[in-house]
C-alpha cells in the first residue's frame, strides 16, 4: 500500500476543508511548493494535489503553482480538481503530471472520460467518487446526485476505469476515521482503491493496508501532532509491501 499526502490549494494557499466547506477552510502554507518538498523529504513516493478553485468554478488559478510542483518535485503527482475536458487533461499532463483524476466528468460525460482511458491509459487516468450516505457528488461536492456509487463503479469498469479514489464526504477533514464498509464496498467490485477522508493515525493506515488497498490519501492529520508521516509510511513499508 502507497501513502499519499494530498495538499488542497485554494486562492494559492495550501488549505484543508472541512466536508468541502470553504466556511471552515484553515490555511496551512501560502507556499504549497514547499509543503510538497517537505513531504517528499518525509518519503512521500507520490503527491496528491487538488486544485479546489477548479473544483468549484470549473476554472484554474493555481495553474502555475501546480506546474511548478510537478517540475520541482521528483516523485509523481496527480492532480484534480475541475478537470472537465480532454484539453484539460492534457495540458495537465503537459505540466509533467503523472496522471490525473477525474470526478464530475465521470458523471457528465462518460465519452470524455472513455477517451481518455483510451488515449492515455487505465493507469494514468483515476476516477473520484466523492460520495454522501452512498449518493454520488459532483461539482466539488456542491451537488448530490441520485446515483448509488457502486452502480457508478460498475458503469466505469466497462469503460475501461481500473482506478478509484474513494471519498466520504462526511468524514473528509473531520478526523473521524475512515468508511471502512464503504472501501469494503469498493474492494468487491474488484478495482483497485485509493482511500480518502477521514484518515486520523498510524492505526488508521495499518487497518486500511490489511483491507488490502492500493492507497489512501491523507489530509487534515498531517497537521495534527500525533502523525509523523516519516515514520508512518516506514511502518507500512516495514514488511516490503
Amino acid at each position: 500500500m502507497i501513502l499519499i499526502p494530498a495538499i488542497d490549494i485554494r486562492q494559492g494557499n495550501c488549505v484543508r476543508l472541512k466536508q468541502g466547506d470553504v466556511k471552515y477552510e484553515t490555511i496551512y502554507s501560502t507556499d504549497p511548493g514547499n509543503v510538497a518538498k517537505i513531504w517528499k523529504s518525509k518519503g512521500a513516493k507520490r503527491i496528491h494535489i487538488v486544485d479546489l478553485d477548479g473544483a468549484f468554478s470549473g476554472e484554474s488559478t493555481n495553474k502555475e503553482i501546480i506546474k511548478r510542483i510537478c517540475s520541482c518535485v521528483d516523485v509523481p503527482i496527480q492532480v484534480g480538481g475541475g478537470i472537465r475536458s480532454l484539453d484539460k487533461i492534457s495540458e495537465i499532463f503537459n505540466w509533467g503530471a503523472a496522471s490525473v483524476v477525474l470526478g464530475t466528468v465521470a458523471v457528465s460525460n462518460l465519452q470524455i472520460l472513455k477517451e481518455a482511458v483510451n488515449r492515455y491509459g487505465d493507469e494514468r487516468i483515476i476516477v473520484a467518487v466523492d460520495a454522501k450516505d452512498g449518493k454520488v457528488a459532483i461539482k466539488g461536492w456542491k451537488d448530490i446526485t441520485s446515483i448509488d456509487m457502486l452502480s457508478l463503479v460498475d458503469n466505469l469498469k466497462e469503460i475501461g476505469v481500473r482506478n478509484i479514489l474513494y471519498t466520504d464526504i462526511s468524514r473528509d477533514g473531520m478526523l473521524y476515521g475512515p468508511d471502512y464498509n464503504g472501501i469494503k464496498g469498493f474492494l468487491e467490485k474488484d478495482i483497485k482503491v485509493i482511500a480518502s477522508g477521514g484518515i486520523r493515525n498510524k492505526e488508521d493506515i495499518i487497518k486500511l493496508k490489511q483491507y488490502g488497498i492500493y492507497g489512501a490519501i491523507v489530509g487534515s492529520a498531517l497537521y495534527s501532532d500525533g502523525f509523523d508521516l516519516k515514520r508512518v509510511i516506514e511502518a507500512i513499508e516495514s514488511d516490503g509491501n
